[in-house]
């Protein structure tokens, strides 16, 4: 077998939570750049026509904090989360991959935390019918989007333990 065949199959197949990080990603993605869209557009129209768009802090608060949720589990399977080694430089693979795992457990404890609490307010805000100041937007909605949002990552950061558990030695 070539060495290019080795390769690939070393790599594993992705699974859903891998299509559904990434896919959750691309949707942040297409979020934030229709709020850089309104946002210019906004602009344009307060250069053009001394009035802008109305509302449109509201719709890019909104926006973009779904898209930092959206963003984050896809950010945490890829390992892409910022990390300092800078006492662990010369420890053993193994070792750093423990202390990997346990960040990761950390991390999903927290993330587990957030969206529990992000679950509670955003049940508040849909009971008591809380909305934005100028477009009367529901925010509730928003909230307990982002709440799912956090619960997979509280998943997806127990999925990345695992699979560092499983990496060779």
């Amino acid at each position: 077998m070539t060495q290019e065949g080795a390769e690939q199959r070393d790599v594993p197949a992705p699974g859903i939570i891998d299509t559904v990080t990434r896919t959750l990603a691309v949707f942040g993605g297409l979020l934030m750049l229709s709020a850089a869209v309104m946002v210019t557009l906004s602009v344009l129209l307060r250069w053009l026509f001394r009035s802008g768009v109305q509302g449109d802090f509201e719709m890019v608060q909104i926006a973009t904090a779904v898209a930092v949720f959206a963003f984050l589990p896809y950010c945490q399977i890829r390992r892409g989360n910022v990390f300092v080694d800078t006492f662990t430089l010369r420890t053993p693979a193994w070792f750093n991959r423990s202390l990997d795992r346990l960040w990761d457990l950390v991390y999903a404890g927290f993330a587990l935390l957030i969206g529990w609490r992000l679950m509670a307010g955003g049940i508040d805000a849909i009971s008591s019918r809380t909305s934005s100041m100028v477009l009367a937007i529901p925010i509730g909605w928003a909230i307990l989007a982002v709440s799912l949002m956090a619960l997979l990552l509280a998943l997806v950061a127990v999925t990345s333990a695992l699979r560092l558990g499983r990496a060779e030695p």
